[in-house]
């Protein structure tokens, strides 16, 4: 899709975006009321309150579902009914507010949660912050729990997740764009890095690349992320999402950029290499070789996720001859009474795996919990009973779907079980050659995929000895001294932009 440049809305704070169209206030109240009501479609949940202050008629305007009440109160009100002269500027304690006479700007500002203050005999009005900030609790994760360590999670409101994140990193070297995507919903997301860390090339195409996004509605940071990613027909994720602050702040102090949404507690981290997806908090606050164990058992996992069903249906049909005698006798005996080749016993198996697992996801905790154990003891005693799997497909599934559980990030476990479905297939259809060929293919794909100018499956391709040291093992902090390299330094300014966005600034 061509991608049409367009300015950015990005301030240093929160601010109120400014009104394309201009339409001035009236002098009369009647008027403005008017004038909103008609633009709100007769909403409601928009309010208005008619004050006197000082002998002059004034109006308040508000959208009542995105106003704090008590706010409202005690910073507009309040003070407004006990000040002795009309001065907005010095009445009000608003945390922001501003003047204008463009009412299409009062629209926008409703619309954030602000309170238009219109007085009568005046074209000019007030916008005054009053906006609810109302958030769920913070709490541990779901998805990213850890044993030991931090039990913080990233809520639906920004600036919360932003000072948690403050918090953690209390250097004026860290940076904050707030920028504003999506035409309809006008979506508020916040690019964070740390300037004196981050490569000023990274941040440039970052921020190019965010305000080239073209389209109405924005919902969550997986919108923005199929909008700005190198590789969008890739099977492997090219940006790390997590709702955990300290693993935020951890890959902030590497140098790379964090993005955040307003409504949504997923991140994005960016770029990230093929490693980064098998690290987990829990890597760091255990000792450096219970971490590296840790570790080594979820790259492990990869390798049965993504081969292990493939590996058994090329042995079973094509090459039983590498197993033992003992063992060959074993599955014979398992597969004797089965109808189906084994490529279709996999398939039967992992896709009733797959409906079980959404299954489990879709209803509530107590039922879901119920369903995957009973539903899978139920299901695979009784498919073994009438010989439609034999039993060591079983196992192969069910090790297969335990090593793709082991994998912290959920993009990436989806991944592997996507790509898991082709490997059966050429396993099937070629033996060893077809499971070598595609996981050829794969290796080259993982060799040759970059994600903003950083090598996806980097320190091994290209090698680098001194960043191995924190990829699939994880050595003392003491030996960490260094962060990752500087890619200015291996790809240069003009190889940033990969060929797709290449071509679409050429258009």
């Amino acid at each position: 899709m061509r991608r049409s440049k367009r300015k950015s809305i990005r301030n240093e704070s929160y601010q109120i975006p400014t009104a394309t169209e201009s339409h001035d206030a009236y002098y009369s109240l009647e008027e403005n009321k008017e004038y909103i009501k008609a633009k709100f479609h007769n909403t409601e949940d928009i309010k208005f309150r008619n004050i006197t202050v000082q002998d002059v008629k004034c109006l308040l305007a508000y959208l009542d579902p995105l106003v704090d009440e008590e706010k409202l109160q005690r910073t507009i009100m309040k003070p407004l009914f006990e000040t002795n002269q009309l001065n907005i500027e010095d009445t009000v304690t608003s945390k922001e507010y501003r003047r204008s006479k463009n009412l299409n700007e009062a629209i926008t500002g409703l619309t954030k949660g602000f309170v238009v203050l219109l007085i009568n005999g005046q074209v000019h009005f007030y916008l005054l912050e009053a906006f609810s900030g109302n958030s769920r609790a913070i709490s541990e994760p779901i998805n990213e729990q850890v044993v030991r360590g931090s039990h913080e999670g990233f809520v639906e409101n920004i600036m919360q997740n932003l000072q948690m994140l403050r918090r953690r990193i209390e250097n004026p070297n860290l940076v904050i764009r707030f920028f504003k995507v999506g035409k309809t919903t006008d979506t508020k997301i916040a690019v964070i890095y740390l300037q004196h860390l981050t490569n000023p090339d990274l941040i440039a195409e970052i921020e190019k690349r965010i305000t080239s996004i073209k389209t109405d509605s924005i919902q969550t940071p997986g919108y923005v992320e199929e909008f700005i990613e190198d590789a969008p027909f890739s099977p492997f994720p090219q940006m790390l999402s997590t709702e955990r602050p300290d693993r935020m702040t951890a890959h902030l102090m590497e140098g790379r950029v964090g993005l955040l949404m307003e409504g949504s507690p997923a991140t994005l981290i960016f770029p990230v290499t093929f490693f980064a997806f098998y690290q987990s908090p829990e890597d760091y606050n255990s000792r450096w070789y219970i971490g590296s164990i840790l570790r080594l058992i979820r790259v492990a996992s990869f390798i049965f996720a993504l081969g292990l069903p493939s590996l058994y249906i090329a042995t079973v049909s094509f090459h039983p001859e590498v197993l033992p005698a003992e063992l060959i006798l074993n599955i014979k005996s398992s597969l004797e009474n089965v109808p189906f080749p084994p490529l279709l016993e996999a398939l039967i198996m992992q896709i009733i795996l797959e409906l079980l697992r959404e299954a489990a996801i879709r209803l509530p905790g107590p039922i879901a919990q119920t369903i995957g154990i009973v539903g899978g003891l139920v299901i695979g005693t009784a498919i073994v009973e009438a010989n439609l799997v034999s039993n060591m497909m079983i196992i192969v599934v069910a090790l297969t779907a335990i090593s793709s559980f082991a994998v912290p990030s959920y993009e990436m476990s989806m991944s592997i079980r996507l790509l898991g479905f082709p490997l059966m297939l050429l396993s099937a259809a070629f033996g060893f050659i077809g499971l070598v060929f595609g996981l050829s293919i794969i290796l080259i794909h993982l060799c040759g995929l970059e994600t903003f100018g950083t090598p996806y499956f980097s320190p091994l391709a290209p090698f680098r000895f001194n960043e191995l040291k924190d990829s699939v093992i994880r050595l003392p902090r003491w030996l960490l001294g260094r962060r990752p390299s500087d890619v200015r330094a291996q790809h240069g300014t003009q190889e940033w932009v990969s060929r797709r966005w290449k071509q679409n600034e050429d258009e």
